[in-house]
C-alpha cells in the first residue's frame, strides 16, 4: 500500500510540475489579468493534486469575504462557496485516486442530521419555501463540511489542517478588525468611545458576527496553548509564544468589536474551560469559583476602563428581564435594546400562531410584517435570539431538535475530553469552549451567517476526527487508538 501511495504521489507531483510549466509559459505571453487568473488556477490545481487539505485551509480563510464582495462588487459570485465546492471536488478526486472510500462514518453526523430533519418539516407549512430550502442548504453544507473534515483528520492522523484553517481565519479577521478600530473603516454609524474609534466588523459587515468568528476560535487557541504548556512540562517554547500572541490578537479583536454578546460568550467559554481543564473536577470548580470572585472584585473595584465598565453595566441592566416594549418611549440610549426586544416579541408571536412547525425555516423576515410591533416596521432578518428565531421558524419540533442535537454534541465532546490526553485533550477542551460560546452568543444573535456555518461544520468535524482517532482498538494497554503528540506541531 505504501508503494502504491508513493507511485500516486509521484504522478501527482509530475502533473503539478507539468501544470506549472504550462502556466509559466502562458504568463509570459498572456495579458496580466489573464496571467493572474492562471496563477490562481495553478495554485488551486497544485493544492488539489498534492494536498487537498490545503484547499480546506484556504477555503476557511476566504469564506467570510462573502459580505465584503456583496457590498463592494454587487453581482459577483460567492468566492467562499466556489472555494468550498472546489475543496469537496478535489477531495473526492484525491480519495478516488487512492482507491479509498469517499468519506468515513462518524457519530457526529447524527445530531447534524437531526437538526436538518427536524427543521425540514417546516417546509410543508413554510410561507417562503424557497427561503426555507436555502436555509436547509446551509445546514447540508455544514454537514458536508463536518464529514470532509472528519475524513481529512482520519487520513492525516491529525486535526491540524482544519484547526489551522479556523485559527488562521480568526487571526486574519482580528487583524482587519483592529485596523478598522483605529480608523480603517470610516463608517460613521460605528463611532464609539466619544467618536475616537470605530466598532470593528472585519469582512462580516456587522460587529456581532465578526465577534462570533473570533469567539468561536478563541477557545480552540486557548486549548492549543494549554496543550503545548502541558506537553512542554509547563515551559514556554516558540510555538507557545506564537499561540499566546494569537490569543492576544483574538482578544483585542473581540474588544474592538464592542459586541457585548461576543464578550458574554467568550467569558462563559473561558469559565467552562477553566472548570473542565483539570482531570479532578473539584480542582476545576475551585479554580472557577476563584476566577468568578476575582472577576467580581475587579468589576466592583473600578479597575476596568470606565468605557468598558459602562458597556457591561448597560448590558446587564438592559437585558435583566424581558418586557413588553409596546408603548415604550424610544430614545437614542435605549433604541438598540428596544429594537432587539421588539424582534423577540415578533418571534414569540409567530411561535404562538404556529406552535408546532413554525412559519418556515429561514422565513422570519418574510413573516415579520404580519407580527411586527407598530413602532418597528423594519425587519432585521432574524429575531436577534437564535432560540426564539428557531421557535418562530421551525416551531417546537425544530427547536427541540436543535437543542437535543447540541446536547448530543456536547456529550460527545465530554466523552472525547475524558478519553484523550496531551495535545488532543487540549483541543477537545477548546471545542467545549466553542460550543459554550455558540450557546451563549446565540441568546443575542444569529451566527450562521456569511459562511460562518462552514467554520461551525469544521469544528464539528474536528470533534469527529478526535473521536475517530481515539476510538477503541483493543490493540494496546489503553484500548484506544491515541494519536501521537506530533499531530499538534
Amino acid at each position: 500500500m505504501a508503494n502504491t501511495r508513493q507511485v500516486i504521489l509521484n504522478r501527482q507531483s509530475a502533473i503539478g510540475a507539468a501544470l506549472g510549466a504550462m502556466f509559466g509559459v502562458g504568463a509570459g505571453v498572456l495579458p496580466l489579468p489573464v496571467a493572474l487568473v492562471g496563477i490562481g488556477g495553478l495554485v488551486i490545481s497544485v493544492l488539489a493534486i498534492i494536498q487537498p487539505a490545503g484547499l480546506l485551509v484556504g477555503t476557511l480563510v476566504i469564506a467570510p469575504l462573502k459580505t465584503l464582495i456583496d457590498t463592494q462588487l454587487p453581482g459577483w459570485p460567492d468566492i467562499g462557496q466556489i472555494a468550498f465546492a472546489l475543496t469537496v471536488a478535489a477531495w473526492l478526486v484525491h480519495r478516488i485516486a487512492l482507491r479509498k472510500s469517499l468519506f468515513v462514518w462518524s457519530i457526529v453526523y447524527v445530531p447534524l442530521a437531526l437538526i436538518i430533519l427536524s427543521a425540514s418539516l417546516s417546509l410543508f407549512v413554510s410561507i417562503a419555501p424557497q427561503t426555507t430550502l436555502a436555509e436547509l442548504a446551509k445546514w447540508v453544507e455544514l454537514l458536508i463540511a463536518a464529514t470532509l473534515v472528519a475524513t481529512i483528520c482520519l487520513e492525516d492522523r491529525s486535526v491540524r489542517w482544519p484547526a489551522i484553517g479556523v485559527l488562521a481565519m480568526a487571526g486574519a479577521q482580528a487583524a482587519i478588525g483592529i485596523y478598522q478600530f483605529f480608523g480603517g473603516s470610516g463608517a460613521p454609524n460605528l463611532w464609539i468611545l466619544n467618536n475616537q474609534y470605530f466598532r470593528a466588523f472585519g469582512t462580516f459587515g456587522q460587529p456581532n458576527p465578526f465577534g462570533a468568528s473570533l469567539g468561536l476560535a478563541l477557545p480552540l487557541a486557548i486549548g492549543w496553548l494549554y496543550a503545548r504548556i502541558q506537553n512542554k512540562s509547563r515551559r514556554f517554547d516558540a510555538g507557545s509564544w506564537a499561540s499566546l500572541g494569537l490569543i492576544a490578537l483574538l482578544v483585542a479583536g473581540l474588544i474592538a468589536s464592542w459586541s457585548r454578546g461576543a464578550w458574554a460568550g467568550a467569558a462563559a467559554a473561558i469559565g467552562v474551560m477553566i472548570v473542565l481543564a483539570p482531570r479532578r473536577r473539584a480542582i476545576g470548580f475551585a479554580i472557577g469559583g476563584g476566577a468568578v470572585l476575582i472577576g467580581g472584585a475587579v468589576a466592583i473595584s473600578g479597575v476596568l476602563p470606565a468605557s468598558l465598565q459602562a458597556r457591561i453595566g448597560d448590558f446587564t441592566a438592559d437585558l435583566s428581564g424581558f418586557q413588553d416594549v409596546r408603548g415604550q418611549v424610544i430614545t437614542d440610549a435605549n433604541y438598540a435594546v428596544l429594537e432587539r426586544l421588539a424582534h423577540w416579541q415578533a418571534g414569540l408571536a409567530m411561535a404562538d400562531a404556529h406552535p408546532w412547525l413554525g412559519v418556515g425555516f429561514g422565513a422570519y423576515e418574510a413573516a415579520y410584517p404580519d407580527y411586527r410591533l407598530m413602532n418597528w416596521p423594519f425587519p432585521l432578518g432574524h429575531a436577534h435570539n437564535y432560540y426564539i428565531n428557531l421557535l418562530a421558524e421551525t416551531g417546537i419540533v425544530g427547536a427541540i431538535g436543535y437543542i437535543v442535537a447540541w446536547l448530543i454534541i456536547i456529550w460527545l465532546t465530554l466523552k472525547a475530553l475524558g478519553r484523550l490526553s496531551g495535545a488532543m485533550h487540549g483541543l477537545a477542551l477548546g471545542l467545549l469552549g466553542a460550543w459554550t460560546y455558540l450557546a451563549v452568543h446565540s441568546l443575542f444573535d444569529k451566527l450562521y451567517v456569511n459562511n460562518l456555518y462552514l467554520h461551525v461544520g469544521a469544528l464539528v468535524g474536528i470533534l469527529g476526527g478526535l473521536l475517530l482517532l481515539s476510538r477503541p482498538t483493543g490493540g494496546d494497554q489503553t484500548g484506544y487508538n491515541l494519536p501521537q503528540e506530533r499531530t499538534l506541531t
